[in-house]
């Protein structure tokens, strides 16, 4: 079953409008070179998951702090982008070039110190102390992840609850923060938060394991990424985990092999069908599918919630992407 992000999105279009006059303001500068990069940044706009998750929890009445909070977070998510490339060395990022390799590591490095100071003004200007709080603890999060990410990085026999956490941490995060700020812009009870932030914390974790089965199996032409960057990287998700640790040895000898020699697209091919036969491609699908439900199980009983069917049908389409 396909489903289209723009259809489940599409009554906030009101709202991704009022986001993108606040983004144009907030990115105006004088500095023609800071002009450039962002122009080049904001070229192509993503799925705009994150604004568009404060705005389904928000509701139909949505107030300047929940747009000011949209602009935050889809900041605060290229800031981390852009640093995730320097890191990685990425020279393309969905068919653009990365602004480290356009321009160089400091000019991105520096650019995304930016987008989050620029993020954290907008929330200061939100006159919200509670999304100020939300958003400074879900950014703290996201660097937890990303330092533990590179800390196991070359590190074959990384445990399950060692990759769901980075997971967690560096993904979900911003997820939960998103539902979490929608529902805080409209006043929502305590219990309404925390079902939300559960809500977008699961569908976070769906969203990433499924990112990380479509960079074995995906559609290169769907995704925009080359196949196999995770291995490149020497990053160990869960099909491979699953298949490292039930795969039996002449499997993982392999799989160690080719991480710690790269590999030529025939080698590639052959890991993914290890991981194939070995049960670790349908193990990963079945644990984006246990967090998917969790996540529609969150938002269930929530009275009130305008765009409840929109939230349940993200969840879906978290685990049935192809891109």
């Amino acid at each position: 079953m396909s489903m289209d992000i723009e259809k489940i999105l599409s009554p906030i279009a009101p709202n991704i409008q009022k986001f993108e006059a606040l983004l144009e303001r907030t990115l105006s500068t004088d500095s023609s070179f800071i002009l450039q990069i962002t122009e080049h940044l904001f070229s192509r706009t993503g799925k705009l998951l994150r604004p568009g998750l404060i705005f389904l929890s928000a509701g139909h009445t949505v107030n300047t702090g929940a747009v000011h909070a949209a602009v935050a977070v889809e900041l605060i998510h290229v800031a981390t982008l852009l640093h995730d490339d320097v890191i990685d060395q990425s020279s393309t990022r969905r068919g653009i070039e990365t602004v480290n390799y356009r321009w160089n590591n400091l000019t991105a490095v520096l650019m995304g110190d930016y987008l989050f100071a620029k993020s954290f003004k907008l929330l200061i200007d939100s006159g919200s102390h509670k999304l100020l709080d939300s958003f400074a603890i879900a950014t703290q999060r996201v660097s937890i992840g990303e330092l533990n990410q590179v800390n196991l990085t070359g590190n074959l026999d990384v445990e399950e609850s060692d990759y769901l956490r980075v997971v967690a941490d560096k993904t979900a995060s911003l997820f939960a923060c998103s539902c979490e700020a929608g529902i805080v812009c409209n006043g929502g009870d305590e219990a309404s938060i925390k079902a939300l932030r559960e809500f977008g914390e699961n569908l976070g974790i769906a969203f990433q394991i499924t990112d990380d089965l479509l960079d074995l199996i995906g559609e290169p032409s769907k995704t925009g990424k080359q196949l196999g960057s995770d291995i490149r990287e020497g990053w160990v998700t869960l099909p491979m985990i699953y298949t490292l640790q039930n795969g039996g040895n002449s499997y993982k000898y392999q799989i160690h092999k080719l991480y710690k020699e790269g590999f030529t697209p025939d080698e590639f091919e052959q890991v993914v069908e290890f991981v194939r036969d070995t049960g670790g491609i349908d193990y990963a699908n079945q644990k984006a599918r246990k967090y998917s439900e969790r996540a529609k199980a969150a938002v269930t009983d929530i009275k009130g919630l305008d765009f409840k069917e929109n939230l349940i049908e993200l969840a879906e389409f978290a685990i049935t992407r192809e891109k």
